[in-house]
């Protein structure tokens, strides 16, 4: 059995990464920042997951792997809300996982079905180094 090869395995830090993140964030039992109006938090929900979505969309590019992604963010945030519902002064909403779905499913089209979205993800960066040269900066 051939062992994947550390630049694919790579492309999977970042979708962990923002999980993790999202895990802690549910762990706290609150949360800092006010509503800034009702039903604000859906706002975050949406956002946070469709940022998960498309980097879980990332490995495949695919309309089956966007399936597969959104799936499996919509998975993680069902798993996410039944984790919230035991920490103290957090309750578990399906409007929540709701707002998790979506996101990732729109964040998953997008990335799919609209190249220049996904180029703008793509896209190689430029950062100057200390003697005054450009590096390239990329996951490939």
């Amino acid at each position: 059995m051939d062992r994947p090869s550390p630049a694919r395995l790579a492309v999977w830090f970042w979708p962990v990464a923002v999980a993790g993140m999202i895990f802690l964030a549910s762990h706290r039992p609150k949360l800092g920042g006010g509503s800034w109006f009702r039903h604000s938090d859906k706002v975050v929900h949406f956002s946070a997951y469709g940022l998960l979505g498309t980097l879980a969309c990332r490995p495949a590019r695919t309309w089956r792997g966007a399936a597969v992604a959104v799936l499996a963010t919509s998975a993680f945030g069902a798993s996410d809300e039944w984790h919230q519902s035991f920490v103290r002064g957090r309750t578990a909403e399906v409007a929540d996982w709701v707002a998790d779905t979506a996101g990732a499913s729109c964040a998953a089209m997008l990335y799919v079905r609209w190249s220049w979205y996904r180029r703008q993800l793509e896209r190689v960066l430029w950062w100057p180094t200390r003697h005054g040269r450009t590096i390239a900066r990329a996951e490939t």
